[in-house]
């Protein structure tokens, strides 16, 4: 059926432009918790207006990564120790589940496909690329946990990508983190190879606790 129609082109607006290029460096670890900035330098950083910027920073409020210091700028919002604690409550619970399931239901082509995860984060960790490190931190955990079917607990988890993000960055900023992680992961995948639920589950939940004890 045909009705005549000509596509929609959507070209992005300013205010989006600003929204990503703000997110970036946010996620990135290029602004430091300690800073304080103003709409005004961010508008000149990316030569544009006020008006796009203030748009951008309200959603990046309402996502939770800036917050609104009065009469002084914004800030990057600070992960409490209380979240942190909740975050890893969460993610203990979902992944030793995770675990119990993949040990009996993986296959080799998957077992390939984290093998294949592990070695970019061994490059990124050669490159010193610390960002690029977290995000593949973040989809191996993602990969797991799709491979075990949990679709539903995957969207969910997406909430916490953000802070999850900010604090995967100070965790790799202590010495030998990232080899530390490589390991663990290795050893994750090599308890999925041997079909050991326990061990598997042990294995995840020690990473766990080892990551947010890097985080201090």
């Amino acid at each position: 059926m045909k009705f005549n129609m000509n596509p929609i082109v959507k070209h992005t607006t300013t205010k989006e432009r600003a929204y990503n290029e703000i997110k970036k460096v946010i996620l990135n670890g290029y602004i430091s918790s300690k800073e304080i900035f103003t709409e005004v330098q961010l508008a000149n950083s990316l030569n544009t207006s006020r008006t796009p910027v203030r748009e951008a920073l309200l959603d990046l409020m309402k996502e939770g990564l800036i917050t609104s210091i009065p009469r002084k700028g914004m800030s990057i919002r600070k992960v409490t120790e209380s979240e942190i604690e909740q975050i890893f409550v969460v993610r203990s619970s979902i992944e030793s589940e995770v675990m119990k399931k993949l040990a009996e239901t993986i296959n080799e082509e998957q077992l390939e496909q984290l093998k294949y995860s592990c070695e970019q984060q061994e490059k990124a960790m050669q490159e010193s690329d610390e960002v690029g490190f977290i995000h593949l931190d973040q989809q191996f955990h993602s990969t797991l946990i799709h491979f075990a079917g949990f679709e539903l607990i995957e969207q969910i988890l997406l909430s916490f990508h953000n802070l999850s993000q900010l604090i995967g960055l100070k965790a790799v900023k202590k010495s030998n983190r990232m080899q530390e992680v490589l390991l663990e992961h290795l050893k994750i995948i090599s308890t999925l190879e041997r079909r050991d639920p326990e061990a598997a589950v042990l294995t995840m939940i020690e990473h766990l606790n080892r990551t947010k004890e890097s985080i201090g």
